[in-house]
């Protein structure tokens, strides 16, 4: 028999009644039957659901309008509370659930919502992306009103804490800005703090710009920023995270330092050993549980499409719809600047602007607050985005303009037209006018052909390259947005394959003196190892590829390797650390003492001693870790940077560093360097929202690991960490191979798994895998799902 799912009802003194009885922890729900039927109001046609073994949903529907609405149904049965978070933390409603901890918080967000014309949001994106939408929020609200005639199906968290998931509008999937990958401003401040201590050539140390550029301090910009400038910027884009008991917003000093970066590449048929195209993409994000992507295939009459989405929002970003394969990594376009105002010091609300004083455009909106009275609040503008931060004792204010406040740049949502594309011009069409996050997309076909495009939107800055804050007064004023025509692209290039890994990636004949669409880019040691992989005599394998993006060989520290050869020492530590380096085959796996020796040395003494060595006592402390690019090639060429016996000098530095850190291995594993491992200091934990600060009955249920980790920062394998303890950050949770035309024999891998649900089995059990490297069938042909399927669930209309 059938379950209906009704319009309307209310279950939150059931919520509390169950919360309180079972000591604010739910009861684990019986396991899933193999087949079940589901009658959903809002439903036109029959659908189903076969789940596979490695928990993705393959969702088969009668019309396109039925297969969002589902997908926003199945979204919500298996990432509820995520994507209920997600939103609230998106639309700065926290704190009527968290208490007034979190008002903060929610006033930060709602400075950074799309606050435009919602029609002309709407047609940014496509005639269908309106309807799309709709479709997959009433598909959300569907389940919500499911679990309100089924209460025992609540999931964990809402019955931990005592409130009910929302319901959704449309508005609010685009309308949310602020979780998208952000460009250039944090970088901005950083280097303006540097020229205020130091000057500009310090910063040079600390940050080095390709293609080659020396930017100047912007006519009329005091570098000397105020302490706390970016506190509202941060909470404002950061995850939401409980604090126990009493809920509190998570500090911006406490966030980690933010890390991004992406794996893709393509293989033509010709160095292919399949005879087809292969695409391998593996995004690099902070770790969660659940993870941040979701793994769905969507079919129905014209469109079939499978791979990863963020789960709150409709269509599929990484994949292949049978005719064509797609995957990203971040393309480095500067969409950010900081302006800098002059307030009037006779009304604090107006700004100067070309002569004249410009008022700023207030907003005030209510807060609703768990358990208090709501708090009424005022966010304030001005004409170039949102203010972050005012002093009006010495009358200056902060605000930020960014190209993902324009209408058509919700992070992501782009996806719904390049994922219907059937061949490179349409997907290139479709790319034009995507904008957030800024992005370099490979492309495959099953007629053979491969390619590169990027895509974001880009201000076009007449007179400064955007590199440091400028004047708010009207002298530095964005002149549009780069055609997305003029962005770069290949299609089948010569050498067979293409591959991008956020390195300085512009061709050679770009004109990037006029367009100056960023300076700023990840250390391309990532590139270099896929370069001299992809580009070996012989045939490439889908096997390789998963090879290759498990490859934790570092490029930067084979080249410091080779730097450490000629070098000798009469102190015994440092000779035992010259000895283990040289040994090294420089790849970083968890078993490796000489892998845990290196990441010592580089984290913590090499660019301490390496500034010390070559700025002032006065620069290097602002400085404490030097560019990656710029250290390595100043120690592999020394005279440039160490001037009169430059060699030496930059001996000297190899060797006391190296010292230091030898000390501190013995310190931290003790005097035997046969028991060091890299894995016994690296290691990765992955928590959930709920986890961070729980009991340790709650994290051990919420939270995964803690494992031995492998890799680091610079090896395809990228694991990121922090430098005081180690755990890892940063990295590939989402990996996909895609075996182009021949799709059954694609792969794929989610960690920890595929589930927001603790207590179901898909919540961590690709973790182990994940550790080990392997991966699963990505299944595309309906007689391989239903070979593959261990649950379905028929969906039928409520009569």
């Amino acid at each position: 028999m059938g379950i209906r799912v009704c319009k309307s009802v209310s279950w939150l003194p059931f919520l509390l009644f169950m919360a309180a009885s079972h000591g604010l922890a739910a009861p684990s729900p019986a396991a899933p039957s193999a087949s079940r039927t589901i009658q959903v109001a809002g439903l036109k046609q029959g659908a189903s659901i076969l789940v596979d073994r490695w928990g993705v949903p393959h969702i088969y529907a009668q019309s396109e309008d039925d297969l969002f609405f589902v997908q926003g149904f199945n979204a919500a049965r298996d990432r509820l509370f995520q994507i209920d978070l997600w939103r609230r933390r998106g639309l700065g409603q926290l704190a009527s659930v968290f208490g007034a901890g979190y008002v903060e918080q929610d006033k930060a967000a709602r400075l950074f919502l799309y606050r435009g014309d919602m029609q002309q949001e709407w047609r940014s994106y496509g005639d269908r992306a309106e309807a799309i939408t709709a479709r997959f929020v009433a598909g959300i609200n569907a389940y919500v009103e499911y679990l309100g005639r089924n209460p025992q199906a609540m999931p964990y968290e809402f019955l931990r804490l005592g409130y009910a998931p929302a319901k959704w509008q449309a508005d609010d999937v685009v309308r949310i800005r602020s979780h998208g990958l952000t460009r250039n401003l944090t970088a901005e401040v950083a280097r303006a703090d540097t020229v205020c201590k130091a000057g500009l050539a310090a910063d040079q140390v600390r940050a080095r710009l390709e293609p080659k550029w020396v930017t100047k301090v912007p006519d009329g910009l005091d570098p000397c920023l105020p302490l706390g400038l970016l506190d509202v910027f941060m909470l404002a884009t950061q995850p939401a995270v409980i604090k126990g008991a009493g809920p509190a917003p998570l500090a911006a000093a406490d966030a980690p330092p933010p890390m991004e970066g992406s794996n893709n590449w393509v293989i033509s048929p010709r160095r292919s050993s399949t005879g087809r195209p292969i695409l391998a993409n593996d995004p690099h994000r902070a770790f969660s549980a659940p993870s941040l992507r979701y793994i769905t295939h969507l079919s129905a009459p014209g469109l079939d499409v499978v791979g990863a989405g963020e789960p709150a929002l409709p269509g599929i970003s990484i994949g292949h719809n049978g005719k064509i394969a797609f995957g990203l990594t971040i393309f480095g376009i500067d969409q950010e600047d900081l302006y800098v105002y002059q307030l009037n010091p006779a009304d604090a609300n107006q700004y100067k602007y070309r002569g004249g004083w410009e008022k700023l455009t207030l907003v005030r909106e209510t807060i609703a607050v768990r358990g208090k009275p709501n708090v009424d609040v005022e966010l304030r503008f001005t004409r170039h985005g949102p203010l972050i931060f005012a002093e009006p004792g010495k009358g200056r204010a902060y605000a930020v303009r960014t190209g993902w406040m324009a209408a058509g740049m919700a992070p992501y949502f782009g996806s719904i037209g390049y994922m219907r594309a059937e061949n490179f011009a349409q997907f290139r069409q479709a790319m034009r006018n995507w904008g957030a996050p800024t992005e370099n997309q490979v492309y495959a076909d099953t007629k053979g052909n491969i390619g590169w495009v990027t895509g974001g939107l880009a201000p076009i800055r007449p007179n400064w390259d955007g590199l440091m804050p400028v004047p708010g007064d009207g002298r530095y004023e964005w002149a549009g947005f780069l055609s997305g025509d003029k962005l770069p692209f290949a299609y089948n290039p010569k050498a067979g394959w293409f591959a991008s890994a956020n390195e300085m990636n512009l061709p050679a004949a770009f004109p990037y003196r006029e367009h100056k669409l960023g300076f700023e880019w990840p250390h391309k040691g990532r590139y270099m190892r896929l370069q001299e992989q992809l580009s070996r005599n012989g045939k490439t394998s889908i096997e390789d590829s998963m090879r290759l993006q498990n490859d934790v060989l570092s490029v930067p520290a084979r080249r410091m390797v080779a730097l450490l050869k000629p070098l000798v020492s009469l102190d015994t530590k440092t000779a035992a650390a010259l000895r283990m380096l040289k040994a090294w085959d420089c790849r970083q796996t968890a078993d490796s003492a000489a892998a845990a020796l290196y990441e010592v040395w580089w984290s913590r003494y090499l660019g301490t001693a390496f500034t010390a060595a070559v700025l002032s006592p006065r620069e290097a402390g602002v400085v404490p870790f030097p560019d990656t690019t710029e250290l390595i090639d100043s120690l592999e060429k020394p005279a440039a940077r160490f001037g009169k016996d430059a060699a030496a000098k930059r001996d000297r530095v190899l060797l006391t560093s190296l010292a230091g850190a030898y000390a501190d291995m013995e310190h931290m594993l003790g005097p035997d360097p046969a028991a060091w491992q890299w894995g016994k200091l690296h290691y990765g934990y992955v928590t959930h929202p709920l986890g961070v600060f729980a009991d340790q009955a709650t994290r051990a249920k919420l939270n995964v690991g803690p494992a031995p980790r492998q890799g680091g920062s610079y090896t395809v394998n990228i694991s990121g960490y922090r430098p005081t303890d180690y755990l890892q950050v940063h990295g590939a949770s989402f990996r996909v191979v895609v075996d182009v035309g021949n799709w059954d024999n694609s792969r794929a891998m989610n960690m920890p798994g595929q589930s927001g649900d603790p207590d179901s089995p898909h919540y961590r059990d690709l973790a182990p895998q994940w550790t080990r490297g392997e991966y699963f069938p990505l299944l595309y042909s309906k007689a391989a799902v239903e070979a593959a399927a261990t649950l379905r669930l028929t969906l039928v209309p409520a009569p």
